[in-house]
């Protein structure tokens, strides 16, 4: 099963005229041959003279101020499309979170807003503390571009004690896990990033952590993953975990949980506005994995 041309395009319209000016140059890159220039300048949009993105990077948020996660989510951006370069990370990005880093040795995951604008609220109570899901995935951009800084042992050692001590902790996350291998594939300890990799396969597997309720409105949202957030594509590090008659079960739900209007929705937002952005995000990313096995109609 395919998605179909009509819905692909349905879907390509949604984005088109309701999503934000990031997915929409995202979508132009990955399915009409557009500049990655374009993806480029409409992140640096949110970019701070702190040198920290914010301005909503992730829409749960309308507070202009600078946020390590965004920052990081910048970071991905520009790799994902081949805009990142050694200078580009040393000169726009590690100020900034050099000069948030813990006495610890990592970055947190988010700062406190000291602004009153719109957020969600697990904002307005988090706690700003290093964390896994931003400092492992900087570490690792910065082993990606062979880059060698003083900053880099001691956060280096944190990771790898968070690892121990989170254990088989918010391996549901959809997005923690990623992020967590983009540190495990590029770093030079490789036998002990090879025991964790094996160890995150071990804890994935666990009853519990993938959602088998296909009917649940929340399946491969955050929380209720499913196969393919882990494995958005054949090449992923922990595609061998899961078998084809699986991966491909969750490509027709993820299919047929298409709306009307061409959308894949999700729940989150703070609005009707942001709600449409989640949804720009998410329609996005399942265009993405679609195509990646091969699951659009031409």
């Amino acid at each position: 099963m395919k998605l179909s041309k009509d819905k692909y395009l349905n879907a390509r319209d949604f984005i088109l005229t309701n999503a934000r000016m990031i997915e929409r140059r995202l979508f132009e890159f990955h399915f009409a041959n557009g500049d990655k220039n374009g993806v480029f300048h409409a992140i640096y949009a949110y970019r701070n003279p702190d040198g920290g993105f914010g301005h909503g990077l992730e829409p749960d948020t309308a507070s202009p101020e600078s946020q390590p996660l965004f920052s990081i989510m910048a970071l991905e951006t520009l790799d994902e499309v081949g805009c990142l370069t050694k200078e580009i990370i040393l000169k726009d990005f590690m100020p900034y979170f050099e000069n948030i880093t813990t006495e610890k040795g990592g970055v947190p995951w988010m700062l406190r807003p000291k602004s009153d604008y719109p957020c969600e609220g697990h904002f307005k109570t988090v706690k700003e503390w290093a964390a896994l899901s931003t400092t492992a995935p900087l570490l690792g951009i910065l082993e990606k571009y062979e880059i060698d800084i003083p900053w880099m042992k001691k956060a280096e050692e944190f990771v790898w004690s968070e690892f121990e001590r989170i254990q088989d902790k918010h391996v549901f996350c959809y997005l923690c896990v990623p992020r967590w291998l983009t540190f495990l594939t590029n770093t030079r300890s490789k036998e002990k990033a090879n025991k964790k990799i094996s160890n995150l396969k071990k804890w994935i597997s666990a009853d519990g952590v993938i959602c088998n309720d296909k009917s649940d409105d929340g399946w491969g949202l955050y929380g209720k993953p499913n196969s393919l957030n882990y494995a958005n594509s054949s090449e992923s590090i922990l595609y061998s975990m899961f078998n084809k008659e699986t991966i491909e079960s969750d490509l027709q739900t993820l299919i047929e949980k298409q709306k009307e209007d061409g959308r894949w929705d999700t729940w989150y937002g703070i609005s009707e506005g942001t709600k449409l952005e989640w949804a720009g995000i998410q329609t996005l990313w399942v265009l993405k994995t679609l195509k990646n096995y091969n699951k659009i109609e031409k």
